[in-house]
């Protein structure tokens, strides 16, 4: 059922998009987002917008090339793997190590690559990017679900903000919130109008119509200060949107009616709960929105560690936001091609801005010094955290991932990712975003230590648990 779902959701230009139960092994390296669109969808050397023709195949040393990058580098012609992978910052390479993987090819002249062809980062504003722009994502969000409708039609600020929809202070008026009726449709439509709604991009006519609706990254990982009032305030990028129900959200869309069992499942994940899977692979098992702020040095931001940073902006971007950008992962049978790629382009920027996102100053007046002290012994001790929370990051993520078994997490997650495995979650402001674990199992630090402590088989005293969490709480 859910399968089909996927298929009828999409729309725009999809030229190919394949999704298999059964995973191949890792055999090919990543190839970035310009590299498929010239190896699968035909785009030669020959055209006007694709990278000269060179002595390369589709890949080869350099991967998909340079920061942000594109095709090419030398191989053969059925070189779609070697060095550089998708590995490093921005876009689809840095021409980092991405391994030596994939069909080295068989030598030859006038492959489909050619030279790479940077993406220069300043193209784009990677606030703008992060906070308005859609990828085009309107296709899906106003074409295919209609969405447009029902927020003209119902969807009242206060509505809204119950869904936790968040509104910019910064983007209103003055004194509009003292007259405003925050009980009327019309009200959500003229604050979308005037981008006052975080991650959410409209087209208004003149006469108060909404034409056009999209989203943007801020939907899910921006949120307020809460200074004008619940849900209205100061906004703050890279903070997770804990009180967004995604899935109440996209169950209000025309689009969806009479699809009992998906909206089944959309009622269901509740608020702070996303599954960026569900739709490609009909399996059910909402993750908690994580934030992403204190990224800048951690190499794979996912909870499975799929890939960098800009691997899953442009998952996120391609398969879930309905953006018009090209995405391949041969781990795990994921292919999505448009056509004009209003993705890739941005990443580089998008990488940008998000590397300047960091944490939240820890309130001191939280946690006690002394215990805190002693914690921090037991972390690096007794505890043995710091083996794999290591690093400026405590993370061991980009060097090692881990079994669900060696840290009692449940498998499912991992199981659907394209590695299996888990990553070790960087520590950063964990006051500010419980709950814990990928699933939100753990309600507490306290939780995470007991979590910990049972599974590892540490026989931490309670004292010595609490002094621990303790710790944690001024990270």
């Amino acid at each position: 059922m859910t399968h089909r779902f996927h298929r009828s959701l999409r729309g725009g230009t999809v030229i190919t998009e394949r999704r298999q139960r059964t995973r191949s092994p890792f055999a090919l390296a990543l190839l970035g987002a310009l590299t498929f669109v010239a190896g699968a969808a035909g785009c030669t050397g020959d055209d006007d917008d694709a990278p000269p023709p060179g002595t390369g195949g589709t890949s080869g040393k350099g991967g998909t090339g340079g920061k942000g990058g594109s095709t090419g580098g030398k191989g053969g012609t059925g070189g779609n793997a070697g060095k550089g992978g998708m590995a490093g910052k921005g876009g689809s390479a840095d021409g980092g190590e991405g391994g030596e993987g994939g069909t080295p090819g068989t030598g030859g002249a006038g492959g489909t690559g050619g030279k790479a062809t940077l993406i220069d980062p300043t193209d784009f504003d990677g606030q703008e990017v992060f906070r308005y722009d859609t990828f085009g994502d309107e296709q899906f969000w106003t074409g295919t679900l209609r969405m447009h409708e029902a927020i003209q039609a119902a969807l009242d600020p206060t509505t809204a903000l119950s869904l936790g929809l968040k509104v910019d202070a910064a983007a209103l008026p003055d004194g509009i919130l003292e007259t405003a009726d925050l009980t009327d449709p019309a009200t959500t439509v003229a604050l979308i109008g005037l981008d006052a709604v975080l991650g959410v991009k409209g087209t208004v006519s003149d006469d108060g119509e909404l034409l056009s609706v999209g989203i943007t990254c801020a939907l899910c990982h921006s949120d307020v200060d809460d200074s004008v009032m619940p849900g209205i305030g100061m906004r703050v990028d890279g903070a997770a949107n804990r009180d967004l129900d995604p899935g109440a959200i996209i169950a209000l869309a025309p689009g969806l009616a009479g699809m009992t069992e998906a909206l089944e499942v959309l009622n269901g994940w509740g608020p702070g709960y996303y599954d960026p899977r569900w739709n490609m692979d009909g399996i059910n098992s909402p993750v908690l929105i994580p934030p992403i702020y204190g990224l800048d040095g951690v190499p794979v931001e996912t909870y499975t560690g799929d890939g960098p940073v800009s691997y899953w902006n442009n998952y996120v971007a391609t398969t879930q936001m309905g953006g018009q950008g090209q995405f391949f992962d041969p781990r795990i049978d994921v292919t999505v091609v448009y056509e004009p790629d209003l993705v890739t382009p941005r990443l580089p920027a998008l990488f940008d801005y998000q590397m300047t996102l960091e944490p939240p100053e820890v309130d001191t007046s939280l946690f006690e010094d002394a215990a805190a002290a002693r914690g921090q012994a037991l972390f690096t001790g007794k505890a043995t955290c710091s083996g794999c929370h290591s690093g400026e990051r405590l993370t061991d993520a980009g060097g090692k991932l881990h079994a669900a078994e060696e840290t009692g997490m449940d498998p499912v997650t991992a199981e659907r990712s394209a590695t299996g495995m888990y990553r070790t979650t960087p520590l950063r402001a964990l006051l500010a975003h419980p709950p814990y674990f990928h699933d939100g199992s753990a309600a507490s630090l306290a939780a995470v230590v007991t979590h910990y402590d049972t599974t590892l088989a540490l026989a931490l005293s309670a004292e010595e648990q609490a002094d621990l969490v303790q710790y944690l709480s001024s990270l």
